[in-house]
């Protein structure tokens, strides 16, 4: 029986039965908000079924149409609500091009913020970004960690064609520079790479790509890097603490750890040693970097360890049999 709670208000959260999203719904439901869930058709079953088995969501979930790229659908989404949470904007892969790509996460954020205008209930907007407007850059001093102050080049972005991490950084400036001109309060929270349990039996683009490391493929990986990582709970947490915490402002970055996949790799295999795990990557020709996370610290953040990220990961793809049951060493 689910404990009753103080309601915090009503919060909406658009792309509700996404990867991130649905872990944010979940976690909004068990601290008490009711939320308004944004979906592209409220009527697909195997899209937002694992939506309404939360804990919360027959009482406190209520999920309505919306489309990024069609003006005015957020409108009735949004009024009333306390804050909304913009987490929807679509994580594609190469084979995207770049209008694909930026039209519905710049477009999508615009459309967005003006329905939140009209709410005469808004307190704060939290914005999802990603640490990839902050690490696309080559003018900076590997020896001093990247922090909030640091933007991806634009021009980078064009010259490698690297349309994910232009879409966002486009995306988040439209919105500051919105929200600047409007009077909204906005937050935006740079997440780097989500990992951790998928709620949707559906895998999304990253959920697929951790899956297909743990057996064995490489390419992706290996494409990537050296990159931040982060537990999709403290990704959660991190956007309520944005929204709860009355002196936040400006942007946070959201991750836990760094690592080269030749570091990852090694770990995950010491855990997880009847998975395939490619032992070979070459090495990673991309400049080294590191976070400064002290901002987030400050909001009380505790980042979750890689190791436990991925065993909830491991977890979950068991759990759906996405895997098969393997032998690994647990935590201490």
């Amino acid at each position: 029986m689910e404990q009753k709670l103080e309601s915090k208000g009503k919060v909406c959260v658009t792309g509700a039965s996404g990867f991130f999203a649905s872990w944010l719904v979940k976690r909004l439901l068990l601290s008490g908000y009711h939320v308004i869930g944004t979906v592209r058709d409220p009527g697909n079953v195997k899209k937002v079924e694992h939506l309404w088995r939360l804990e919360g969501a027959k009482e406190r979930l209520r999920l309505v149409r919306a489309d990024l790229l069609e003006r005015g659908s957020f409108d009735d989404a949004v009024m009333g609500c306390h804050g909304v949470f913009h987490t929807a904007s679509p994580v594609l892969d190469a084979t995207h091009s770049k209008d694909e790509t930026l039209e519905p996460a710049i477009e999508g954020t615009l459309n967005l913020l003006r329905s939140c205008k009209k709410n005469p209930s808004l307190r704060r907007v939290v914005l999802t970004s990603s640490s990839s407007t902050v690490r696309g850059r080559e003018d900076f001093d590997p020896k001093i960690p990247l922090d909030e102050s640091s933007w991806t080049s634009v021009q980078l972005c064009e010259r490698l064609k690297l349309w994910y991490a232009l879409a966002k950084t486009l995306a988040e400036k439209a919105a500051w520079d919105f929200c600047n001109e409007n009077g909204i309060d906005l937050v935006t929270v740079l997440p780097s790479m989500i990992i951790g349990p998928s709620l949707s039996p559906d895998l999304c683009y990253t959920a697929a790509v951790v899956l297909g490391l743990l057996k064995g493929e490489t390419e992706v990986f290996q494409s990537l890097g050296r990159i931040g990582y982060v537990h999709i709970d403290d990704a959660a947490l991190c956007h309520i603490l944005a929204f709860e915490n009355k002196d936040a402002q400006g942007r946070y970055i959201c991750s836990s750890i760094v690592l080269e996949i030749n570091d990852l790799a090694p770990r995950l295999l010491s855990r997880y040693p009847s998975f395939p795990i490619s032992k070979r990557f070459e090495a990673s020709n991309k400049p080294y970097y590191d976070f400064n996370i002290s901002k987030v610290e400050k909001l009380g953040m505790k980042f979750k360890s890689v190791e436990e990220m991925f065993d909830d990961c491991v977890a979950s793809f068991l759990e759906q049999g996405h895997l098969s049951s393997p032998s690994f060493i647990p935590l201490p």
